[in-house]
């Protein structure tokens, strides 16, 4: 993705086409998945501006929250190629990395972006309840696509603190032949495999005191 293909328009009232291509991927449009695609957006721009198509950029996420698929679509960091790294955190913090270069980027949410007023987390609550009348439903969904309109339509540093970084990089991804667990008889991959009494056994496999 080039830089001239990351910059969002809105001045037609529709929102871009690579963000449509976000909340296809999701399932649908909320504020989580804005917040991933402006973090994408905004971590893209500082650094090469390209999407990777192999392991040219490696992404850190510290939530596994919706944004991490907007991420996914603009970034191509994903579990599959080995280059997206999940570190169970709990913070909307997004971290990008070139390896060629060795530049990194922290994408951190300020606080306040996500509040959502009482009617909108009355709604959620009912939505996720599954006890939301039809009415209901189409008005937690109204609301929260205008919060999500909201975050796409403010400018980056009213919803990131943004700071370049130099990290150690995560080396890339194994590639290694499966070897059979003793157990279960299935191919896995043969670092992962524990021995046990000379066995190796898959990690599924293990009883809990074994674990």
């Amino acid at each position: 993705m080039q830089k001239d293909k990351i910059k969002t328009d809105w001045s037609h009232g529709e929102n871009p086409e690579d963000y449509k291509c976000c909340v296809a991927f999701h399932g649908h449009d909320c504020p989580g998945l804005a917040v991933g695609y402006r973090a994408a957006q905004a971590a893209l721009a500082a650094l090469c501006g390209e999407r990777a198509e192999d392991e040219e950029l490696v992404a850190i996420v510290e939530t596994d929250a919706c944004g991490v698929d907007a991420l996914q679509v603009l970034t191509g960091c994903t579990f599959g190629k080995g280059n997206l790294i999940y570190q169970d955190h709990g913070k909307h913090v997004f971290t990008l990395i070139e390896r060629k270069s060795g530049r990194g980027v922290r994408v951190a949410l300020k606080a306040g972006v996500m509040e959502m007023n009482e009617r909108h987390l009355t709604l959620m609550e009912k939505v996720h309840q599954m006890t939301a009348t039809p009415h209901e439903t189409a008005e937690f969904w109204k609301i929260h696509s205008q919060k999500a309109l909201e975050i796409l339509q403010k400018p980056i540093e009213t919803l990131f603190n943004i700071q370049p970084i130099n990290r150690t990089l995560p080396p890339k991804a194994r590639r290694e032949p499966s070897r059979l667990c003793a157990r279960c008889g299935e191919p896995a991959m043969g670092s992962k495999l524990v021995v046990l009494d000379g066995r190796e056994v898959c990690r599924d496999c293990l009883q809990p005191e074994e674990r």
